[in-house]
Parts: C-alpha cells; structure tokens; sequence
C-alpha cells in the first residue's frame, strides 16, 4: 500500500514538473521573440547572457539567502570536470535556441525541436549503449517525417535560423543527457544544478557577447524611443529564464532524458497556438499537417513506452549495459529513483 501511495506521488509530481516547464518555457519564447521582433533588440548572445546572469543570482538567493536548499559542496576538480562540459553544451543550446528565434517564427523553431527525442535515443544508444526495442525506433519516423514535410512547406523559412534550430536539438540532446547524469549520479538537485552551472555559462559567454553585440547594444541604447521600458522587459525574461532553468533540471530529475524531450514536443502545438495569436504568422496547411504529424508521433511514442513498461524481462535474461534495469526504467512518466525528492 506504502509503495502504491509513493508511485502515485511520483506519477504526480512528474506531471506538475511537466506543466510548470510548459508554462515558463512557453512564455520565455514568447517574450524573446518579443524582444528581438517588436522591441527591436537583435542581440541573442547579450539575451542569453542577461538570462544566466539573473539564473546566478537567482539560485544564490534561493541558497545562500532564503536556504530554501541547502548547498550540496562540489570539489573544484568535479567543478571543472563534471559540471563545467554540462554548462558549456547549455550554453550553446541557449544560444542556438535564441538565435533561430532571431530569423525564425516560433512555431517553426518549435517544431524543429521536436526532432530532438530522435537526436536523444540515438546519442543515448551510441554512447550509453543503452537497450531500445525497435518499436522505439519506429515511432521516430513521423516524428522525423513531420518535421521535414513543415520544413519544406515553412513560408518564412530562413536557411540560417534552420541551422541554428537544427543543431540545437542535438545540443539539446547532449545537455539533457549530462544533466541526467549529474542528477542521478551525483546526488544533486535541480537548484544547486543551477547555481553552479549558471556562473559558468555566464563566463563562457560573456566575453563573446561583449565582442560580436557589445557596440550594437549601446547604439541601441542610444536610438531606441523607450529604453527603460524595454531594459525591464528583457530583465523580466531574465528572472523567467532562471524559473525555466529551475523547472527544466525538476523536470529531468523527475522524469529520464528521453521523457524530458518528448514532453516538450507535446508543448508545440500551444506554442505554435500562442506565437500565431501574437505575432500573425503565416502557417500554411501543409505546414499545419507536419506540425500534426510530429504530434501524432509523439504521442505514439508514449503509447509504445506503455507497452514496453507493460512487459517484464523474459526469465533468465543475462544482465548486460544494453538491458534495462528494470520496469521502472521503461515508465515515461516516473522517475526510476523515487526516494529521491527535489
């Protein structure tokens, strides 16, 4: 009975981390595209770096001031050789993101992202040799074929913010499988995930930022009709930034890696909803027909990871790198270590 109650905690919980990252993910997008279409302020370096910035403070507040957590100690050499190549690949992934908002619609950048969970099960199978049936490896294909039929038929494609968007999501991949590494392996929690890998990304890319934007920032500050309007709008996306990251590393802690991408796919169709009442867009048919079939393939996705988690190991089945641990690992919505709480 005890166990039913924490399963269903833990069922619970990961839907409530899902929901909360829709919501701060879906409005940071928003207010980015916000910022660089109708505020005028085409710098997504200084965007991101404004954004981990606020993510430092923020989690050195939560810590150090309100000890809502406590501060899990890392060693300098588990600093630099742990977290340091997780904030680096975050960074370029927040980079990458920002940029394609620069020259893409959001529903576009959106559903480029969904091809993510593609990008994820092959780097996990690659690197990690972890165990996939091949009906996993199925369900992939809308998902794929989606994507590619609204990349042809996109009205305001834009080669350069296609890239950046495309190679996101394997930077996007990469990231959320070393954060789920740092998570479970390590003992860490979501919080103190960000109060050290913030300062890093800030390092990694404040000095880039202030080269390639700094002189097109100030001249902004110079020409635009209401600069302290438009400061405390990006400082907002800045706070809403650390809540996203906050909520994603929940997420991923809550749930696996795999789970953590095609939820976000299931997020598209509001973004696109949202993007398209704010900034008219233009979405063609054919266009609305491969957003909708990247959903349909996520959601056949899920329905094939139920199976799966349906079907105990055969008797006797050796135990090797590529079988799953257990039941538990198959479960697209619970987190296989339940004792351990955020």
């Amino acid at each position: 009975m005890e166990e039913s109650v924490v399963f269903q905690w833990s069922v619970f919980r990961s839907l409530l981390a899902i929901l909360q990252w829709w919501g701060f993910n879906v409005t940071v997008i928003i207010m980015n595209k916000w910022i660089f279409q109708k505020l005028d302020f085409k710098f997504p370096l200084t965007v991101s770096c404004v954004h981990f910035i606020c993510s430092s403070i923020g989690a050195y507040v939560v810590i150090k001031v309100l000890k809502i957590k406590p501060l899990i100690v890392v060693e300098p050499e588990d600093r630099w050789r742990r977290i340091f190549p997780m904030s680096f690949v975050f960074c370029i992934n927040i980079v990458l993101g920002n940029v394609s908002l620069r020259f893409i619609p959001v529903s576009f950048m959106q559903t480029i992202k969904s091809f993510t969970p593609a990008t994820t099960v092959v780097l996990q199978w690659l690197v990690w040799r972890k165990y996939f049936d091949w009906r996993i490896w199925a369900s992939l294909v809308p998902i794929v074929g989606g994507i590619l039929l609204t990349s042809v038929t996109e009205l305001s494609f834009n080669m350069f913010g296609f890239c950046a968007a495309l190679f996101g999501c394997l930077a996007t991949s990469t990231k959320t499988i070393l954060a789920e590494s740092l998570l479970h392996g390590y003992k860490f929690d979501s919080i103190n995930t960000v109060y050290y890998m913030a300062p890093f990304a800030t390092m990694i890319l404040g000095l880039p930022a202030i080269l390639v934007e700094g002189s097109g920032v100030i001249n902004w500050f110079y020409t635009h009709e209401d600069v302290w309007s438009a400061v405390i709008i990006i400082l907002c996306s800045g706070l809403l930034a650390f809540c996203l990251n906050f909520s994603i590393f929940y997420v991923i802690h809550s749930t696996t890696a795999v789970t953590f991408n095609v939820a976000g796919n299931l997020k598209v169709a509001f973004a696109v909803l949202v993007s398209w009442m704010i900034f008219r867009n233009p979405i063609s048919v054919m266009n609305s027909v491969g957003c909708a079939i990247t959903l349909v393939g996520c959601t056949f996705y899920g329905y094939v990871r139920h199976l799966l988690s349906q079907q105990p190991p055969p008797p006797g089945t050796p135990r090797t790198p590529r079988t799953p641990r257990s039941r538990m690992e198959l479960l697209p919505l619970v987190n296989d270590k339940l004792d351990d709480k955020v």
